[in-house]
């Protein structure tokens, strides 16, 4: 039996309408669906919890956009289980099909004969002395800024135990290659290829102008300790947050395992930059 989960995107009346299309495409066939309770609940199925979902599914279909998808891929963590996203009307830059593609595609979503294309994740601990507090896992970027007013504060930065610098600034963002046309793009960073083995390290607004992003291996380890100001937070791909205080460390380093998206079709990257970021008009 082939286990299907479905993720939705909040408040997306079309998400009912595309499951229960899902679901009358997939009648007969030996499937077994574990949906969100808000999708659920109208098409009278027993509803989960988005975080217990990955854990009954051999795959998870989200009916979303980009963000729907980083909150999938969070749940799913370390699981392995394949994501395909689809697109609800966004610009659904990390979504595989649009709405209206499911029909023609479903014989092989449902095969095995799928590729798929690994990418991977961020993790990051919060230690506040020499407890760790917290660990949280981010598909595009892991950010720190100020949660209201917007003032620079003080970040002392470590690159596998070595002093690098330290920043006064708005903001840093550390992002995957699949986050690099995210936060990141707009913040100044380059564009990465998505399935590099590698991350990047971006300030926002650094009071020096000398203080430009960075690529770096992703077998290297960054530790960012907060050495001033207000209000200063931890957040995780725009989704989750975290207060911090002055003398919180951070660290950032490549998860142990990556997010895997189904592919259903040679995909052409460039073309993708093109029509949906305008890249290069």
């Amino acid at each position: 039996m082939k286990r299907i989960g479905i993720i939705v995107k909040r408040d997306e009346p079309a998400a009912v309408k595309a499951t229960r299309d899902l679901i009358k495409l997939l009648k007969g066939r030996d499937v077994a669906f574990f949906a969100e309770s808000e999708v659920a609940s109208p098409l009278r199925l027993k509803g989960y919890d988005r975080k217990n979902i990955p854990a009954h599914s051999d795959i998870i279909i989200v009916f979303g956009g980009d963000g729907t998808v980083l909150s999938a891929a969070r749940h799913v963590g370390d699981r392995g289980i394949p994501i395909l996203g689809v697109n609800m009307g966004g610009l659904g830059f990390i979504t595989e099909l649009r709405k209206n593609e499911v029909r023609k595609n479903l014989n092989m979503i449902l095969s095995n004969e799928c590729c798929c294309e690994e990418r991977i994740m961020l993790l990051a601990d919060v230690y506040r002395g020499r407890k760790k507090i917290i660990q949280h896992n981010a598909l595009n970027d892991v950010v720190l800024n100020n949660s209201a007013l917007s003032r620079m504060f003080g970040l002392d930065i470590s690159i596998n135990r070595q002093y690098v610098t330290t920043f006064r600034l708005d903001g840093l963002i550390v992002s995957s290659p699949t986050g690099s046309t995210a936060h990141s793009l707009s913040a100044g960073g380059p564009i990465l290829y998505p399935t590099l083995e590698s991350f990047l390290m971006t300030p926002i607004c650094p009071h020096s102008l000398t203080s430009r992003p960075i690529v770096l291996p992703d077998t290297f380890t960054i530790d960012i300790t907060v050495k001033g100001g207000d209000d200063v937070y931890l957040t995780l791909d725009g989704q989750e947050g975290f207060p911090l205080k002055v003398r919180d460390r951070i660290r950032v380093r490549k998860a142990e395992y990556k997010t895997k998206f189904l592919v259903l079709r040679n995909r052409d990257y460039f073309k993708l930059l093109r029509t949906k970021l305008k890249w290069g008009e």
